[in-house]
Parts: C-alpha cells; sequence; structure tokens
C-alpha cells in the first residue's frame, strides 16, 4: 500500500498549529512594534508581567531570544526582523477574514479607526467627517494621528492606521488611493495690515516678513520659494513653524504674512484677511489612501465613504 505523504505533512502542519497561541502572536506584534514591554502592554491591555511571561512562551516556541535588552527598551533579533512583516500581514488577513463575514451597522459599531494626516486637512476634512460620525455611528471612536512617511506603508500593513489623508507624492505605492479634492494656496495678513489695502503685489509680497510652515520642521524654504526662484526673486522667511494651526496666532499677532492652503485660509477669513498670492503658486491634489487588505472591510469600506462625502462637503462650500 502507498504511503500518502502529503496526509502525513498536512497532519504535521496542524499539529504544529496546535501549539500556537494567537494571542502570543498578537503579542509579538506589538513588542516588535513597540520594542518596549512596558509600552507594549499598554496597548495590549496586559500587565507587565504577564507580557513578560508571554515573551518567554514566545521565545520557546521559535527557540530564539527574540527581543533583547538595550539601552533604550528592546532590540529585535535577526529572527525576529523576518518575522516582523509576514506576521503583521498574516495578523492582518485573518482579521479582515473575521471582519468581512460580519455586516457593518453604524448604529451599533463600537469601532475605533485611526486616520494619518496633517494638521491642516484634519482642521478641513477631519472636523466635518468627525460632526457626520458622531451623527450616524455615535459608538465609533477616532484617532486623528500625525503622518510618518517613512513607517507610513509599514502602519498601514499592520492595521496600525486605517487611512492615510496625504498628498500623491506621501502616498506608498503599496496602498490603494483615491482623489478627493484638488488645493490652491491663499496669504494671510491680520485685519488692519498695511499691506491688505489694495491686491498684493510681488513687489510688496518679497518685501513683507513671512512665516512658513515645514511640517517636518525647521524648513526655511518651501513651494512658494520655488516659484519665486523661476521669475527671479526671493523672498524673507523669518519664522518656521510645523503646525499650519499656529500660523493663525502668528499672523493674527503680527505684521508676518503666512501663505497656507486655501480651504484653511477661508475657515479664518472672519478673523484675518485673506488674500490671493501675487505669484502662481502650483495646485495641489489630497487622496484618500488605504491598504488593499482593507479594501472590502465593510467598516473600513464605509469610513471610507464617511470621508468622501465629508471631502464632497468642503469642496462644495469652497466652490460657493
Amino acid at each position: 500500500m502507498d504511503y500518502d505523504y502529503s496526509r502525513h505533512k498536512q497532519n504535521k502542519y496542524l499539529v504544529d498549529l496546535n501549539r500556537i497561541d494567537l494571542n502570543l502572536l498578537v503579542s509579538l506584534d506589538v513588542l516588535l512594534a513597540e520594542r518596549n514591554v512596558t509600552h507594549a502592554a499598554r496597548r495590549l491591555s496586559l500587565s507587565q508581567p504577564a507580557l513578560s511571561a508571554q515573551l518567554r512562551q514566545l521565545r520557546e516556541l521559535f527557540r530564539d531570544p527574540l527581543l533583547l535588552p538595550a539601552a533604550r527598551g528592546m532590540t529585535p533579533t535577526a529572527r525576529a526582523l523576518e518575522l516582523q512583516g509576514p506576521l503583521r500581514e498574516m495578523l492582518a488577513t485573518l482579521s479582515s477574514l473575521v471582519a468581512e463575514r460580519q455586516p457593518f451597522d453604524p448604529g451599533t459599531a463600537s469601532d475605533t479607526f485611526r486616520i494619518a494626516t496633517t494638521d491642516s486637512i484634519q482642521a478641513v476634512v477631519c472636523v466635518p467627517l468627525i460632526a457626520r460620525l458622531r451623527s450616524l455611528a455615535p459608538g465609533v471612536r477616532v484617532a486623528l494621528l500625525p503622518v510618518a512617511e517613512a513607517r507610513l506603508a509599514e502602519q498601514m500593513g499592520s492595521g496600525e492606521v486605517d487611512l492615510a489623508l496625504v498628498t500623491p507624492q506621501a502616498m506608498p505605492p503599496s496602498l490603494k488611493s483615491r482623489a478627493l479634492y484638488d488645493e490652491t494656496f491663499l496669504c494671510l495678513l491680520r485685519q488692519g495690515h498695511p499691506a491688505a489695502a489694495q491686491p498684493l503685489t510681488l513687489d510688496t509680497f518679497c518685501d513683507l516678513d513671512h512665516v512658513l510652515t515645514s511640517p517636518a520642521g525647521g524648513g526655511f524654504s518651501g513651494v512658494v520659494d520655488e516659484v519665486l526662484a523661476r521669475l527671479g526673486r526671493r523672498r524673507r522667511v523669518v519664522v518656521s513653524i510645523n503646525s499650519f494651526l499656529l500660523a493663525q496666532e502668528l499672523v493674527g499677532e503680527s505684521d508676518l504674512v503666512c501663505t497656507v492652503p486655501s480651504r484653511l485660509a477661508r475657515r479664518w477669513s472672519d478673523k484675518l484677511n485673506v488674500m490671493a498670492p501675487p505669484c502662481e503658486v502650483d495646485a495641489f491634489s489630497i487622496h484618500m489612501g488605504w491598504h488593499p487588505r482593507a479594501h472590502s472591510d465593510p467598516a473600513q469600506r464605509w469610513l471610507r465613504d464617511q470621508v468622501a462625502e465629508a471631502a464632497v462637503g468642503i469642496a462644495g462650500r469652497s466652490a460657493s
């Protein structure tokens, strides 16, 4: 009688799986992300001794130390780094499989949605979005996170971030995406500013002191400077900030001028002078991105629909 090797191989595989507690793998994923037992325990809602015990089990399971003590936190071993990517994909796939079998009811949902975007997009899109969610799905929670471009693909793959609202240039190619709206720029000056009495000329614009928003922090040159350089002109940037929202306070209390996205500028038109720049600054687009794994997830699909509706609303108000 022939021996059924494939059946033996399959049974051995299942026996190996019986040794694995899925909760251990979830803990390992968080440990590898945090590289700190205390921080990981907090994310997992576990005590530190309980997570340390799980780490001992994981070391036995994989026959590897996985995480080694370091001066600050822990350092993953080579084996742990090999595991990190496949482990995140596997857990994300399992989560998606379960979610696809459950209908999404906004009225009773208690999901937590995590959205990575800039502060200007938070103000423009996420404010009306959260108003929609509070009305349609009062039980859900929303976390607005800063954009970490270097880690965005990894965060989306692991499920640490559900949606990214960024420019196409900042969108990782591994994500699915759709355009939300196009954006231009406007200038802000305080009420009563001498330069606000008439349309800004290029000479006046270049003579003023400027605030520049540098999301990464510390920059004194941006897209406006590139446009001016092509015209053979320069402006004087005297303050660099990493938040668009601080621009309102700075401009309102000084003779500084700041060039910001138009939809954000119009939100402050009752407090500040909003004026067209004297040179044509290239428009840009804001896109919504998500991991392919979440494409058919009912809750994620519903969230994307709400973001799109919020974006349509702001586009309509901008055009009116």
